[in-house]
C-alpha cells in the first residue's frame, strides 16, 4: 500500500521500531518527528540519490537513545544512537559494511555534535533532519521544546536583545537568533539547501509578524 507511513519499506520499520525507547515524553523527537524526517529523505533521495534502505534504517534509529535538550549528555546522543542502532543491524544480520554506513549517518546527523558527514546517506539524513528544524515545523518545535524546559517566551523589556548576547534558555523566541536562523546555510545537499532557503524564510517572516504583534522595533531580515 503506497499510504503506509514507511513506504516501501514499511516490514522493515515496524521491525525497527520496536527497538525505540517506549519511555520518551519528548513530542519533538516522537514517531511523527521520524515521519516527517522520513518525508524529506524521500524528497531529497528523489533528487541526489543513496541506499534508500539504509537511509530508512538511518532515519529511524537516529534518535534511538534519548537525551533530553538540557543534559549535558545533549552532544554525545547522536553517538550513542548511532552504537546502539549498530548494535540492532548486527542483531538482524545486517552486513559490516551497510551497519557502518547506517552508524555514520546517525552520528553525523546532530546539529550539536557538529560531525561531518562523509557519505551521501549521512548528507541526506542530516540535511533532513534539519529541515524539520526550520519553517513552520521548526517554529512549532522550538516554542513546544521550551515550554517543557520552562522558558519564557521572550523577554518583554529588551525582546530583541539589544545590548546583550541572547539567552535561548531563558526566552524562546532567542533561540531563532542562536540556532534556528543559522541552519539554512550548512546544507549538504542541492535539494535540501534549496528547501532550506524557503524555510527559512518562513522563519524570517514569523520573526518579524512576531515583533510587530509585541511592539518590538523594525529588525534587519538575516
Amino acid at each position: 500500500m503506497i499510504d503506509e507511513p514507511f513506504f516501501p519499506y514499511q516490514s522493515l520499520a515496524s521491525d525497527l521500531l520496536a527497538f525505540l525507547p517506549e519511555d520518551s515524553t519528548d513530542g519533538s523527537h516522537d514517531l511523527s518527528h521520524i515521519h516527517r524526517v522520513w518525508i524529506n529523505v524521500r524528497r531529497l533521495q528523489e533528487k541526489e540519490g543513496g541506499d534508500l534502505e539504509a537511509l530508512l534504517a538511518a532515519t529511524i534509529l537516529h534518535d534511538c537513545v534519548a537525551v533530553e535538550k538540557n543534559s549535558p549528555l545533549r552532544a554525545q546522543a547522536s553517538t550513542l544512537s548511532a552504537k546502539k542502532a549498530a548494535s540492532i543491524l548486527e542483531r538482524m544480520s545486517w552486513s559490516t559494511s551497510r551497519i557502518e554506513l547506517v552508524a555514520h549517518a546517525v552520528k553525523t546527523h546532530s546539529f550539536s555534535a557538529g560531525f561531518e558527514p562523509r557519505t551521501l546517506e549521512a548528507k541526506i539524513l542530516q540535511d533532513s533532519d534539519r529541515l524539520d528544524a526550520i519553517g513552520m515545523v521548526g517554529v512549532a518545535r522550538c516554542f513546544y521544546i521550551s515550554g517543557r524546559m520552562g522558558s519564557a517566551l521572550y523577554d518583554f523589556t529588551n525582546p530583541e536583545a539589544v545590548g546583550r548576547e541572547y539567552q535561548d534558555k531563558r526566552f524562546a523566541i532567542e533561540h531563532f537568533h542562536t540556532k534556528l536562523l543559522k541552519l539554512a546555510s550548512g546544507f549538504q545537499t542541492a535539494e535540501g539547501a534549496r528547501v532550506a532557503a524557503v524555510r527559512h524564510a518562513r522563519l524570517n517572516s514569523f520573526l518579524d509578524d512576531f515583533m510587530e504583534e509585541i511592539g518590538a522595533p523594525g529588525r534587519t531580515e538575516l
